[in-house]
């Protein structure tokens, strides 16, 4: 290992840090509970060393690739001054299981002494792009790097395309930050209370430690990655620029971002969205709860200012509104909830709750005001009001599927109040979709889906995403889809899911799934040959930095809320059983089926 590695104080280095006692009692101390951006050590890349051959400066570049420096300073002196300047380090990131293998191979062209090439060899599992989206690609992985002789130096003159690192490092270098955009276009919205406007989560990977808070700033100032880009806008119109070099909290939490170009010219109602898009993607990164965004211009005269409270009114159902309950089907086959300070179940009121319905599976939406049940025998949807007095009403959907595997999935709410489900029949399966949960259901096209199969489906808060469990060859997949409007053609469906992304592909069986968060799930599954295990995915597909979730037998299906507070709720061998945060898996009834949050 080339590379020097020094102790951070605080997150500082060498600067303002109090000097190593060589004395005295030894004493523990409590770590900080941000210890993962502020206080691990830092790495430093080692200069090419004189008279290096071609094979330590390749492994010496390769290592200083690794380095916390925000230029890449060290690494730039392998290279020629010429692959220097046209090096860019940022254009793609490539992951491998293990870090690049780099072995010498024979002189490609001219004498040996003048120049010779390296083959990079490892085990591809993931890409970063130009945009900072992470997205799995498990593949072999190979490549070439070029080195030639100037003056007496070997020195590397065509590097490999971006970086190229081992997950260990990436993971060490990187944080996954979520970014917000609004969701463009009519999405239908007719709930009263709901607004126009909903933001986004777009996660990319940043690097932790080379000001964590200014680059998610800038990130998002050059807009959505590609894949969301279709289904969202920015209201930062386009030039505009940071104007400081360096962002931090003042005493009282504040953020002060001063813009230049368009975005200092916006009116109020512009600049108070572009104030909502600043506080939710930086609150994550900032060393505190963030008190306001004050939108500034280049002079610093105030053009905006938003506070927390205000902003939510932009979040996404999910996060906006809390459920104040979970929802299970009890022995009966009858619609019953949960308070979070109660283990003691109660049944709905209404046609779902006394039994009017034999329920197989439901969907409450968000309001928790109505519920979408499914009969027990999958071919019949109805929507009612969880009240007293409340009518079932006729079907709202029918499948004429044979039996009940192959009839209607459990339905979802997006944050909008329509009504998602598919029709598992296999003579004509389809992806439907009921306005307000009250109009005829609409076939939503799913291009990508070939010759699978939608066997259940779980829809954000915003509407603008999807997460699909397919069924292709035998193998049950996650994957996540983009829910795009259509031209308006006579006799095409005004919706569709497209460009499907692989969530979880190291799963061979995908049992259940359920949004964890603004761009999170929790998925129930197994890998080839492996046992059934419960964790936590973001929907970039890269893996969740959040702990192991403890297994419990005979699990088979799992809930949880997009607000990361709540407990997880999940049908085991033992029945219905809730994991609250801090705690073990606590059994709630025996007696109980498919549990669900709203949505």
């Amino acid at each position: 290992m080339r590379s020097s590695v020094l102790l951070g104080c605080g997150g500082l280095l060498a600067a303002g840090c109090a000097s190593m006692p060589d004395s005295g009692e030894v004493h523990r101390v409590d770590a900080s509970p941000r210890v993962d951006a502020d206080a691990q050590v830092r790495v430093f890349g080692v200069p090419p060393r004189e008279g290096e051959g071609p094979n330590d400066i390749v492994r010496g570049f390769l290592e200083a690739t690794t380095s916390d420096e925000a230029d890449f300073k060290t690494a730039r002196l392998y290279l020629t001054e010429a692959a220097s300047r046209n090096w860019r380090p940022f254009s793609r990131t490539t992951v491998l299981e293990d870090g690049p293998n780099p072995s010498m191979g024979r002189p490609s062209q001219g004498t040996e002494s003048e120049s010779a090439v390296a083959e990079l060899t490892g085990k591809q599992i993931a890409t970063v792009d130009r945009k900072q989206a992470y997205r799995p690609d498990r593949r072999s992985y190979r490549t070439t790097v070029h080195l030639a002789k100037v003056g007496k130096e070997w020195r590397i003159d065509v590097p490999p395309d971006g970086l190229v690192l081992g997950t260990s490092d990436f993971e060490r270098i990187y944080r996954s930050v979520n970014k917000y955009y609004f969701a463009a276009g009519d999405r239908d919205d007719r709930a009263s209370d709901s607004p126009k406007e909903v933001l986004v989560a777009d996660p990319v990977y940043l690097r932790r430690r080379i000001d964590l808070l200014t680059s998610t700033v800038k990130a998002l100032l050059e807009g959505p990655t590609d894949w969301l880009d279709r289904v969202v806008d920015t209201k930062f119109p386009a030039g505009t620029k940071l104007v400081d070099s360096s962002l931090s909290l003042d005493d009282s939490n504040g953020l002060r971002v001063r813009v230049s170009g368009p975005a200092a010219q916006v009116g109020q109602s512009q600049c108070t969205r572009m104030a909502a898009q600043l506080l939710y993607t930086v609150q994550d990164q900032a060393s505190a709860k963030v008190s306001r965004i004050v939108l500034a211009d280049r002079s610093g005269s105030e053009l905006c200012v938003l506070s927390p409270g205000e902003a939510t009114a932009y979040a996404p159902a999910g996060l906006r509104k809390h459920a104040e309950r979970q929802y299970f089907i009890d022995g009966e086959h009858r619609l019953a909830s949960l308070s979070d300070g109660s283990d003691e179940p109660s049944r709905v009121e209404g046609p779902f709750g006394d039994g009017t319905v034999q329920l197989g599976s439901v969907g409450v939406d968000r309001e928790e005001t109505h519920a979408a049940g499914v009969s027990l025998d999958g071919r019949s949807l109805y929507v009612a009001p969880m009240s007293s007095g409340a009518e079932r009403g006729a079907a709202k959907l029918r499948s004429t599927a044979r039996n009940e595997r192959d009839a209607l999935s459990a339905p979802s709410w997006d944050g909008n109040g329509n009504l998602w489900v598919a029709d598992r029949n296999p003579d004509r399966p389809r992806l439907l979709r009921l306005a307000a949960g009250t109009d005829e259901a609409q076939e939503v096209m799913v291009p990508g889906l070939g010759d699978g199969r939608i066997e259940g489906l779980r829809v954000s808060s915003d509407g603008v995403r999807i997460a699909l469990l397919i069924t292709r060859d035998g193998r049950t997949s996650l994957q996540l889809g983009r829910v795009e409007r259509t031209d308006s053609e006579a006799g095409k469906p005004p919706l569709a899911v497209k460009e499907l992304l692989s969530v979880a592909p190291q799963l061979e069986h995908v049992a259940s799934v359920s949004w964890a968060g603004s761009s999170r799930l929790v998925v129930l599954g197994r890998e080839p040959g492996g046992v059934q295990q419960l964790q936590y995915v973001e929907t970039d597909g890269s893996p969740s930095n959040t702990p192991t979730l403890p297994g419990i037998s005979g699990m088979d299906a799992v809930a949880a809320s997009e607000d990361e507070s709540k407990p997880l709720v999940a049908h085991a061998e033992d029945g219905i059983v809730r994991l609250p945060l801090d705690a073990n898996w606590r059994l709630v009834t025996g007696k109980g089926t498919v549990p669900v949050y709203p949505g």
